[in-house]
């Protein structure tokens, strides 16, 4: 059994939504969990302020209680952080919106159902990675329940979606005769506050990482610093290093209407890393 931690960045007026699943073994979650929870005592201390909650928006930027550690000082943490992810040996999966396109396709009605929103569309992308990457394992060692940051306008719609699929998911996984849709995912979603649920910090700093990666590589955004376009790609490399397959996201050859969906709407440079 697995759990998968999912939390988004690019809310807001970016141009690119990013979202993060990170997948671990029932077995070994309490372990990355306890090292979590020691990093943040370590962080408090460094701060002299409890630090409960690692948001890696205002980490990055140095905001607020962050001021009073320097730009270096924090991307050598971040480093830490993707490095410790690493040898945990844990897996993950991500999806990537450019809203631009994602308007477009719903000004002209390419958008299935379900996907009535940015946060929507990627959760359900993120799914059907999943059950894609999972299909072939055995047993129920790819049974996987999924735990979301709370998300309150969205929340209901998805669970729905997840409990009764439209039969235009088969397509991305393709679902055989005898298999029930979604049967990798373990009953409804989950939705959890991520001070309580430590290891949604943890997609949270991957899924910010993405996104400024995005950001910068595909001219959407000017770095902040002279080496940041250059420590982005380092943290990307390791991130892609425990990355299900790119055919589980984005699929190349013999691309069916819905995974055509999903590719149109993530940059051809991300598609292909």
């Amino acid at each position: 059994m697995k759990f998968c931690y999912i939390d988004e960045s690019g809310l807001g007026s970016e141009p690119y939504l990013v979202m993060v699943g990170v997948i671990v073994d029932a077995q070994r979650m309490h372990k990355t969990k306890e090292m979590w929870d020691e990093f943040l005592e370590m962080l408090s201390k460094v701060c002299k302020k409890k630090i409960n909650e690692f948001h890696t928006c205002d980490f990055y930027a140095g905001n607020g209680i962050w001021r009073g550690i320097n730009g270096p000082q924090r991307a050598e943490i971040i480093s830490a952080i993707i490095n410790w992810w690493g040898r945990r040996k844990h897996h993950l999966t991500f999806t990537v919106i450019e809203k631009s396109s994602y308007e477009e396709l719903r000004c002209n009605n390419k958008i299935l159902g379900g996907c009535e929103s940015l946060w929507q569309t990627a959760a359900i992308h993120i799914s059907l990675s999943i059950q894609k990457a999972h299909k072939g394992i055995g047993s129920n060692k790819g049974h996987t329940l999924l735990l979301f940051d709370r998300e309150n306008m969205e929340e209901e719609k998805f669970s729905n979606f997840i409990s009764n699929p439209p039969g235009w998911i088969d397509e991305y996984y393709d679902r055989e005769a005898k298999q029930k849709p979604l049967d990798q995912i373990i009953d409804v979603p989950f939705f959890a506050d991520s001070k309580q649920v430590l290891l949604l910090q943890v997609a949270d700093v991957i899924a910010f990482i993405i996104r400024r990666y995005t950001e910068i590589t595909t001219g959407k955004s000017k770095v902040n610093y002279h080496d940041e376009q250059e420590k982005l790609e380092k943290w990307v490399r390791l991130i892609l290093s425990r990355c299900y397959a790119t055919a589980t996201r984005w699929p190349a050859k013999g691309l069916n209407n819905v995974q055509l969906m999903f590719n149109s709407l993530a940059p051809l440079t991300i598609r292909q890393l």
